[in-house]
Formats: structure tokens, C-alpha cells, sequence
């Protein structure tokens, strides 16, 4: 069983860093100091949502059916990775899918408040 590689200390929770590296064919090491990808830093949670995020080739209507979650908690999600990854989280002004928010709410999806948070703009 392969084992996944630490994306932080378990005894402080500081950052780890590579200082070996083996090739698996000829087994040649190389040893220095070498950063760790900004994805190897992510905890399992957030690696495991990415991994579903690209999966889903980014629809967010398609996380949601896969994890059981509603739009505001992928998005939710999403913004706490790009935070994790060191960015800036904006917020964006996208146009509200007023179809989708009704198909949802036709469904049963969403309650009547949170569609009409969905067409004001506050979710």
C-alpha cells in the first residue's frame, strides 16, 4: 500500500519540506531542499474536494450532486482552498442562473428564502 505523503508537521502543524528524492527504476537519490507543491500542502479534505471539483470539469451544479452539498457550501469550499493555496479570495460578481434557481427550487432543491437569497445576490 503506498502511503500519501504529509502535507504539514503532525507534531507542530508546521510546513514540511522534501530533502530527498528517489528515482524508482534506477534508484539514483538525489538529496537537497526542494518545495513541496501547494496542492501537497492541502488537507485530505480539501485535496479530496479539488479532486471531485476537477472530476466534475468544474460544474458546480455536478459537485453538488456528487458530495450531497448545496451551491453556497461548494462555493464555501472553494473559497477556503484558494485560501489554503495562498491566494486572495475576491468576490466574484457572476450573473445568478435565475432558470437554475428555479429548477431548483421547483425540484425541492432550495426553500423559497434561499432562492430568493439566490436571485438578490446574498448567497
Amino acid at each position: 500500500m503506498k502511503k500519501k505523503m504529509l502535507g504539514s508537521c503532525p507534531v507542530c502543524n508546521g510546513e514540511l519540506e522534501v530533502t530527498s528524492l528517489q528515482c524508482k527504476e534506477c534508484k539514483t537519490e538525489i538529496s537537497g531542499h526542494f518545495e513541496v507543491c501547494g496542492f501537497c500542502k492541502l488537507d485530505k479534505e480539501n485535496r479530496d474536494f479539488i479532486e471531485t471539483f476537477i472530476k466534475c470539469r468544474g460544474s458546480i451544479k455536478d459537485v453538488e450532486r456528487e458530495l450531497g452539498i448545496s451551491y453556497p457550501t461548494v462555493k464555501n469550499r472553494l473559497d477556503r482552498v484558494i485560501k489554503a493555496l495562498g491566494y486572495e479570495v475576491t468576490e466574484a460578481t457572476e450573473p445568478v442562473d435565475r432558470m437554475e434557481v428555479l429548477t431548483q427550487l421547483e425540484k425541492g432543491e432550495i426553500s423559497v428564502e434561499q432562492a430568493l437569497k439566490q436571485l438578490r445576490g446574498e448567497e
